[in-house]
């Protein structure tokens, strides 16, 4: 169900449309305003599932502190160096929060994970086919420069992301948006291919950025180059200083054009945001404890349960707190390289899953503070259980009668991760048997060298990483792996070897954070589609799955929450069947740390955590910590 309420509306999120920007082949200048038929609907946001949850009349989102003070500095940490603020090439090392400041056309929010609204429009106008969506641009949107925001400049980011734009995205788009037009400097509209999934659609277009056309002609910036500063956008937030490989902070623009909109009010409340880097994670938790930087997101549970036992904890300066989170887990995993022959033997890679004690590294190195992976959506419904239901198997039915797909996908459970004995690393006896008799049907056999050879071959598995914070992790793996006669070990290398050689597939085994969403639809193509394989920042893994491809287009094309369910639940199983993860580990809890000069609302949204939007600074609390010599 469509909502077509009417309102305008405005929030600088770019969480929606993980895809990227929905770009067009090319602007055609039309002579007149378009003008809306009978059947077209005018609305304020679109949901493809049910209301939107705000009307057209709201003063405030529902979890901001409208009363929110502006002022002071957020500081976070972020790992390494930075030489570009380009974020859509693969050149250079980009800065941390380089895209802040810029403003897409559509936004969600944080407690609606169907809603998109009018951020950039004041409306849109669509028919009842979505072959097409026109937006009604505001006229008060303004770059930094102070040049106002027009429709040339939305139809001009088209046509630069699709001419410059990751290979990857550029696969994907020319299937969905077959053109962009502009009539007027406030009105643009976008029409879509015939067989593109209406789903995606308006989402697609409604992702584009504003980008400032004439910035770009006049420095002849390129999209595919590294840059020395941000795009010229509309945000709230624009960068102040920074030194290459120290720091990098953006300040609140006080011309920032949509201070006082609805969906601004209680946020943007920093007047500056600022990254400071660090070598390693060890000089970063060392720089929180001596106030380098204030705020602190912890992903280690080492970390967590050993180093935040220092004086202002325990004098109550530094908060450290477990808040909710209710977005989707993220399925981190040891994914492997399909490209590479070893690997592409499903035999080898379940051996290797056999080989990771979860269960042990959950008690003796996290603390218990994580869940199992256990599939692509982890803690949500779109995840596969148990033996498909008659829907799941009307869709997986065609592909195992084309032989893409095995019988027995149609009966047995979802793939599960094996369960292990937390009390040591080693697997049992019977997943060493299991794993040794995989690795013996696919032809592998202890040579004379003492390891796994075939065909004059050695197995090696080489696990590629830049954190010495995975070593603790990845070393026991390669213990078991060793145990079964491969010669394993891990190669810990910089960021930028780490991303070069990740991006160029010359690794054996990473580990990938694979973000799932609450509606999966084109975007899935940039994960797991063969024409993305080759390159892409998403399908590290390689992987060319024909069965995949043919779901993906399936669970795009759902058009109710009952289908898309069913599609993605089949998509899931489908994944797992294939297996080209070991998966890890996630939670669903932000476990923060802050120095006590912040608040935030105390009924915080379920997708987000918000703390660079509505969380704020507070001066009194600032005092008292600087009084007392914790902070400058």
């Amino acid at each position: 169900m469509r909502n077509a309420q009417t309102k305008t509306l405005t929030r600088p999120d770019n969480r929606i449309l993980t895809l990227g920007l929905g770009l067009a082949t090319g602007a055609v200048l039309a002579l007149t305003p378009f003008a809306a038929k009978a059947d077209t609907t005018i609305s304020h946001g679109y949901s493809n599932f049910g209301e939107l949850k705000y009307g057209p009349d709201f003063t405030h989102l529902d979890y901001v502190n409208p009363d929110a003070p502006k002022g002071g500095e957020i500081s976070i940490w972020a790992q390494g160096a930075f030489d570009s603020f380009n974020q859509f090439t693969r050149k250079g090392r980009t800065a941390a929060n380089a895209t802040i400041g810029y403003e897409r056309i559509l936004v969600s929010t944080a407690d609606d994970p169907y809603g998109m609204y009018c951020f950039l429009c004041t409306t849109m106008e669509y028919p009842d086919d979505l072959s097409w969506v026109i937006f009604n641009l505001r006229d008060d949107v303004t770059f930094w420069d102070g040049t106002k925001m027009t429709a040339e400049d939305i139809a001009f980011t088209h046509n630069l992301f699709v001419e410059q734009g990751i290979a990857e995205y550029r696969a994907i788009i020319k299937d969905v948006v077959a053109g962009v037009e502009v009539s007027g400097p406030r009105q643009v509209k976008f029409t879509f291919t015939e067989d593109s999934p209406k789903r995606d659609r308006i989402g697609f277009a409604g992702s584009g950025l504003a980008l400032s056309k004439k910035w770009f002609e006049e420095t002849g910036t390129k999209l595919d180059d590294r840059s020395d500063a941000p795009f010229m956008a509309t945000g709230a937030y624009k960068l102040g200083s920074f030194d290459y490989g120290r720091h990098v902070t953006y300040e609140r623009d006080p011309n920032y054009w949509g201070a006082d909109h609805p969906m601004s009010v209680g946020q943007n409340n920093f007047d500056q945001i600022t990254s400071v880097y660090f070598a390693d994670t060890t000089a970063a938790m060392e720089g929180f404890k001596a106030g380098a930087y204030t705020f602190r997101t912890e992903s280690s549970s080492q970390n967590w349960a050993e180093d935040y036992d220092f004086p202002n904890i325990r004098n109550g300066y530094v908060i450290k707190t477990e808040l909710p989170d209710g977005s989707v887990g993220t399925a981190q995993s040891f994914i492997f390289n399909l490209d590479k022959q070893v690997w592409q033997d499903p035999k080898v890679r379940e051996a290797f899953g056999l080989m990771f004690n979860f269960e042990w590294s959950n008690e003796a190195l996290f603390r218990g503070l994580y869940s199992r992976v256990d599939s692509f959506w982890p803690g949500i419904d779109l995840g596969a259980s148990g033996a498909p239901g008659d829907e799941e198997i009307a869709i997986l039915k065609p592909l195992v009668e084309q032989g893409l797909l095995p019988e027995s996908i149609l009966s047995d459970n979802a793939v599960l991760p094996p369960v292990h004995d937390a009390k040591e690393n080693k697997p049992s006896r019977k997943f060493y048997r299991q794993a040794n008799k995989l690795l013996d049907e696919a032809g592998w056999e202890i040579g004379s060298s003492g390891f796994l050879e075939k065909d004059g071959q050695r197995m090696k598995a080489t696990f590629l990483a830049y954190s010495p914070s995975f070593d603790r992790v990845i070393n026991p793996l390669v213990e078991n792996l060793k145990r079964l006669g491969v010669d394993a070990k891990l190669e810990r290398v910089d960021i930028p070897q780490y991303v070069e050689r990740t991006r160029s597939g010359d690794f054996d085994l990473v580990t990938h954070s694979i973000g799932m969403g609450f509606e999966p639809g084109t975007g899935l193509e940039q994960w797991f589609h063969s024409k993305t394989a080759k390159d892409s920042s998403r399908n590290l893994m390689r992987l060319r799955d024909p069965a995949v491809d043919a779901l993906l287009p399936v669970v795009a094309q759902s058009e109710t929450l009952d289908e898309l369910r069913t599609s993605t639940n089949a998509l899931d199983r489908v994944l797992r069947h294939i297996g080209f993860t070991i998966p890890q580990w996630y939670k669903n809890k932000h476990t923060v740390a802050y120095y006590d000069i912040f608040a935030h609302p105390e009924e915080l949204p379920p997708l987000a955590l918000g703390e660079m939007s509505w969380w704020w600074y507070d001066a009194d609390k600032a005092a008292k910590l600087k009084a007392a010599g914790v902070l400058k």
